[in-house]
């Protein structure tokens, strides 16, 4: 007898009545500019029916460099929203009751300064800590790998985030505290097969870096969670997703010993593939976006963001975010799928394709336990090599033609039609470093030394970060600070070298 939906290991998936007791988390991945204007967008998309925020942060946020730094001149506030310090924070969640929304937040080598920030909004709303949900991506070992906004070396990067996972266990039992991320991965260029052992991997060094810290694996590991990406190949993928429950479910029973069952159940958001979203034709996008998001609610998502059809051109407009939202709720309250848990269990093509996608992740796994494991392998360039070639095949097969993409290089349309594309006002970035100035004018210089002295304490001395990173928070110290000060202690890493 196949175990059904809501029994080990999960292949079905993790709750016996999946959708019809509870539908997925609708986020839109949202953010851009000053924090005024990204909470403008999210109002909106609360009024048009997003059930979850989902918050993208621009890259001098994401690699701890302030607004006014020189190293963030012309990309403040460019691809997510630009966070300085608490005050921007707070605007960012004006008027949205933290208490009643779930928020994901792609975040990293600074996961543990937005998340500081993030509680005491919370905490001034009035909301209790203990209740607040949602998920900080916090995944660094992919940086390393896949995307490269890292900022410390990788043992005491580890560090930080095994901090957050013991200090958000006591202080946020309901925050997922970390999305371990095989999205970027894929879209670096892996396979499906590459995507789940990559972040599987990654996984498991987490685990056994919170073990080694003395946590107990069943103390944490009910709250992390995953993130994959829902690509063109519309049968593997929910496959791949079927397979994931199950490797992860043996994984952690019979590797790791957990012994709640929320230990062992893989709860994932998925967003669909950027990657595959073409400039030709965008229109055309939103019928791909609608096959990887009914792939992603077949495999049994708990959060899924719809890809918007403008992104290969420029941010999403509010028209076009509208309608990649309205995608999922069609699926969600139009096509009958969410009516019964597993539809397509007990097909004789996707139980295989199950059965060869776990075998082959199984086998990646082995190879990376046999080099030493997940940093070793970072290490040596061994999962770099390997996704680089699968993307070399993939783009090869695509330039000679034997890959089909619908108005790329097959069925072309002699003349495009101009599509509105969202503009960025220049003016945005000098309000953002005058907002940071008046911040930095405004506050106790002294308050801000003595917390970032006790945060340059708690670095040296071992002892949990989380602590004088929040007070240092509650003191309006930026990002830039903060980092910095952990900077002094930590170093920077520099690739090619550990």
């Amino acid at each position: 007898m196949i175990p059904g939906p809501g029994e080990f290991p999960y292949t079905r998936g993790i709750y016996h009545d999946m959708y019809r007791n509870r539908l997925w988390t609708m986020r839109q991945y949202a953010g851009f500019g000053t924090a005024a204007e990204s909470n403008r967008r999210y109002l909106y998309l609360l009024s048009q029916g997003t059930t979850g925020l989902s918050i993208a942060f621009d890259l001098p946020t994401q690699m701890g460099f302030d607004s006014d730094h020189p190293m963030a001149s012309g990309e403040v506030g460019r691809v997510g929203v630009a966070i300085s310090s608490l005050a921007d924070m707070e605007v960012l969640f004006r008027e949205i009751p933290l208490q009643n929304v779930s928020t994901s937040m792609t975040i990293n080598s600074t996961a543990a300064i937005l998340l500081a920030y993030y509680a005491l909004v919370a905490e001034r709303q009035g909301a209790d800590r203990r209740k607040l949900a949602g998920t900080i991506q916090n995944d660094i070992l992919k940086e390393y790998i896949a995307r490269g906004t890292y900022i410390y070396p990788p043992h005491p990067a580890m560090r930080i985030v095994t901090d957050i996972f013991a200090w958000a266990g006591r202080e946020m039992p309901e925050w997922n505290t970390i999305s371990i991320s095989g999205y970027h991965i894929r879209e670096a260029g892996s396979t499906a097969t590459q995507e789940l052992a990559f972040t599987f991997a990654n996984a498991i060094a987490y685990i056994e870096a919170a073990i080694q810290a003395g946590l107990p694996v069943d103390s944490f590991a009910p709250r992390l969670s995953f993130f994959f990406n829902s690509h063109n190949d519309f049968l593997e993928e929910i496959a791949k997703f079927r397979a994931a429950r199950r490797i992860y479910a043996r994984l952690m029973r019979d590797r790791f010993g957990a012994r709640d069952e929320r230990s062992q159940m893989l709860r994932f958001h998925v967003q669909t593939a950027g990657s595959t979203l073409t400039a030709q034709q965008p229109d055309v996008n939103i019928v791909r976006t609608a096959l990887q998001a009914m792939a992603a609610v077949l495999g049994g998502a708990q959060s899924l963001h719809t890809n918007s059809r403008d992104e290969a051109l420029a941010l999403p407009t509010e028209e076009s975010a509208r309608i990649a939202l309205r995608t999922q709720q069609i699926v969600a309250y139009e096509s009958g799928v969410p009516n019964t848990a597993d539809p397509v269990g007990g097909s004789e093509y996707i139980e295989a394709l199950t059965d060869t996608l776990e075998r082959g992740v199984m086998e990646y796994l082995k190879k990376i336990d046999d080099l030493g494991g997940t940093l070793p392998a970072i290490e040596n360039g061994y999962i770099r090599n390997e996704i680089q070639n699968a993307a070399y095949q993939y783009q090869r097969e695509t330039e000679a033609g034997e890959r089909i993409v619908v108005g790329m290089n097959k069925f072309q349309q002699e003349e495009e039609r101009t599509v509105p594309t969202f503009r960025l006002d220049p003016e945005l970035e000098r309000a953002q470093i005058e907002s940071l100035r008046q911040v930095r004018a405004s506050r106790s210089p002294t308050s801000v030394a003595e917390k970032l002295a006790a945060l340059e304490i708690a670095a040296r001395s071992g002892s949990n970060l989380m602590p004088p990173i929040l007070d240092a928070a509650r003191a309006y110290a930026t990002v830039g600070e903060i980092a910095d000060r952990l900077r002094a202690v930590f170093g920077e890493y520099r690739e090619g070298g550990i």
